[in-house]
Parts: structure tokens; sequence; C-alpha cells
């Protein structure tokens, strides 16, 4: 993970097509995707990804409330790191205090890529507001230069990630929240280094490999069966999640990474 590079531009170039093919595959596997367990109504605060917005998680808010939870998107413009949730992370943090104080539940997360790095730093400031987090190509280990936007980031965000600063940031970001947490990640991820996305063992730690885009992954019909069958989890029984029957060619390797 440490050595671990950005992804060839092959990848890179074909993100675009590959992402519009996962959203055609949604209206296809709509059926199965009705199979997932329902929700039980507990609140679930959805993270965009780098220079994305709310517009971008909406399917993937749209099934999660089809189901039964209480999904919501942070309302926040576009992710732009600390100039959209405070250099401390603060209105963020203010947020999900927010959405605890008006549900009375503690509240999962979905976020995807850098809204995911977030949701792993926002559950381990605040345990006892989090029920759990699910990252979609999160790049909480390695280099954080282990991708194809590192510069772009720099320029958008105003925040440097090739000083000290940045490295401590993420010697902590690589350490998992102490709550259930689930890395959803694809082998041929065209953003960023699919090694930084997966996280070791635990007790609570769940590694989800899955076939596709890393800007396709909020639409892909496999991420978002992953994403309700973990949301169902009874707070207090989780276990990790298994691909059986018709699900087994739709998730490679899961249950069998070793870190």
């Amino acid at each position: 993970m440490a050595n671990a590079a950005a992804p060839a531009l092959g990848l890179a170039f074909l993100e675009l097509p590959r992402a519009l093919m996962e959203l055609q595959a949604y209206s296809a596997t709509a059926p199965l995707l009705r199979l997932a367990p329902r929700g039980d109504g507990h609140p679930v605060l959805v993270l965009p990804g780098f220079t994305a917005s709310d517009r971008s998680t909406a399917l993937l808010r749209r099934y999660l409330k089809r189901l039964g939870y209480d999904a919501a998107g942070w309302a926040l413009g576009r992710n732009l790191g600390p100039r959209s949730i405070g250099h401390e992370g603060e209105v963020l943090a203010a947020l999900l205090e927010q959405t605890h104080r008006a549900t009375g539940r503690t509240v999962s997360l979905v976020g995807q890529s850098l809204g995911g790095v977030m949701a792993r730093e926002l559950a381990r400031a605040f345990p006892d507001r989090v029920r759990q987090v699910i990252t979609l190509g999160s790049p909480f280990g390695g280099s954080p230069r282990a991708n194809n936007v590192w510069r772009l980031y720099e320029r958008l965000t105003g925040d440097n990630v090739r000083n000290d600063h940045a490295e401590a940031r993420m010697t902590l970001a690589r350490e998992a929240p102490p709550v259930p947490t689930t890395a959803i990640y694809s082998r041929t991820d065209g953003v960023v280094s699919w090694e930084c996305c997966v996280e070791t063992k635990g007790e609570r730690i769940d590694n989800i490999e899955i076939h596709g885009s890393h800007c396709g992954m909020s639409v892909h019909p496999a991420a978002l069966y992953a994403i309700a069958d973990r949301l169902a989890q009874h707070e207090t029984a989780w276990r990790p999640f298994r691909a059986t029957g018709w699900r087994t060619p739709f998730y490679p390797h899961t249950g069998r990474l070793a870190h």
C-alpha cells in the first residue's frame, strides 16, 4: 500500500464511457436490486466525491429511500475539500450533529472517493453519532499522490499534499474508525490506486471488490446492492458481506482479501 502508484492513464481515459455503461446497467439490473434487504428507516448521509455535488449521488440516495432509509445529501455544493467542509471539518461535523439530533438515531455515512475519506474522519471524531461507514473508491491509505488528480486537488482546494502535515494526516486516515467500516473498491479504478482503497483486516472491517470504474461507483449495481446489504445489518450484530449464489460473479475476491 505504501508503494502504491497511480493507475495507468489508459484506465483514466476510459472512466467516462465505463461510468456511462454502469449507469445503463442500473436499469437492466433493477429486478435484482429490488431483492436487497429493506431498511429500518435510520438516517444515511451520503457524501460526494472530489469536485462532485449531491447530483452525483442522486440515484444512490433515491435507491436507498426506496428501500426505506432516510437518505440525504450533504447540501454543501461541490466537494472541494477544506473549502467545503471547513479547515477542521467543522461544517461537516455540524451537519452530522444536526442529522443525529433531528432523528434521534445514529447516522450511517456513505462516501464516494474523497467523500469517503471525510466520512472516516467524521466517524473517528464522533463515533457515538455514527452507525457505520461505507466508502466507495476512497483513497484513505498509501500516498496522497497515488492517484491521477492530486495536482488538480491542490489547485482547486488550496490543500497541499506534499508537506509533512499532509503525510501526518494520511497516517491518521489509515486508521479505521471505531465503528463498522466497509470499503468498496475496484482493481480497475482509473483515478485512484485500488490498493489505497482497502482496509486492513479487523473485527468489524470489510472489503468488497467490484468490477467497475471509479466515477461510476455510486451508480454501479454491484456497489448499490452491497451498500444496501451493509446498511441492513443490525446495529449490534454486524457481520461481513458474503457473496453467495447469483451474487458470486459480481464480487471477485470478496471475503478473501488478506492484508
